[in-house]
């Protein structure tokens, strides 16, 4: 049968509705392989640029975190079903038990006067609370398992960008703009003012794949406390890096760099 005008007008608009989705949604999370791939081109870029420093070696971890940053991301983001199956039982059994306690006010065993039925009602009650703490601990038994997984993470990113800061700490633009006789403790200088902009370029870079590596743990964990976590190493990151971005300030006023 001949296709109409209608069909293949229908027929082209759900193929573009299709697409436009499928790109739409390349932009709607944070893909952990397009993060992996852009920590490693950066350690290139810094070992060719600087091969001895040791941000280079710091970038090379960087890039093994954010390796294991994918499959930690991979594993908060999945169910556990085994654990989730095990509570299921757990709580079944809780409330088997509370119903055959229960049953008992029933029974040939069960309270025959009013002090009795008050006293089996208190346990009840009693065995109701129990329960209900019970079955809270449980339910959020998965949730905190991960919360301590992706916490222990954020701290192994808060200590990078921390040793990130400790590596540009004496790269100080200063001696280059005005000068001054060094001191037997003062650092070793010997980069020029485009090797400099670009070692503090390479920093900037760094902070912000780590906080990008924490927004990627919380992308598919909706945990008010691991949230905060992850927030804060994002605004630790922003706040270093605004620092860095003063010095470069200051090296492109004395001396404008060429693109590298």
């Amino acid at each position: 049968m001949p296709s109409t005008p209608r069909a293949e007008a229908l027929q082209t608009y759900t193929v573009r509705a299709t697409f436009g989705v499928r790109f739409l949604g390349m932009f709607r999370k944070l893909d952990p392989e397009q993060i992996i791939d852009t920590a490693s081109r950066l350690e290139r870029r810094i070992e060719e640029r600087f091969p001895d420093a040791g941000l280079g070696k710091l970038a090379q971890e960087l890039t093994a975190v954010t390796r294991e940053a994918r499959a930690l991301s991979a594993w908060l983001a999945a169910p556990n079903k085994p654990l989730r199956l095990g509570v299921s039982v757990a709580i079944f059994a809780l409330f088997a038990v509370v119903l055959a306690a229960a049953a008992t006010l029933r029974g040939e065993t069960g309270p025959h006067n009013w002090a009795d039925w008050v006293q089996s009602l208190e346990a009840m009650v009693n065995d109701a609370v129990f329960v209900g703490v019970a079955v809270y601990f449980l339910l959020g038994l998965e949730i905190r398992r991960k919360r301590a997984r992706a916490l222990a993470a954020l701290h192994v990113l808060r200590s990078l960008a921390h040793i990130v800061d400790m590596h540009q700490l004496t790269k100080d633009p200063e001696r280059i703009v005005s000068g001054g006789p060094s001191t037997p403790s003062s650092p070793e200088r010997t980069m020029s003012s485009f090797e400099l902009t670009r070692y503090l370029d390479y920093s900037t870079e760094l902070l912000a794949i780590i906080s990008k590596v924490a927004a990627l743990y919380v992308q598919e964990l909706a945990d008010p406390v691991t949230v905060a976590a992850a927030n804060a190493v994002e605004e630790l990151a922003i706040n270093l890096s605004r620092a860095i971005w003063q010095k470069i300030i200051i090296l492109d006023r004395v001396a404008p760099t060429t693109p590298g």
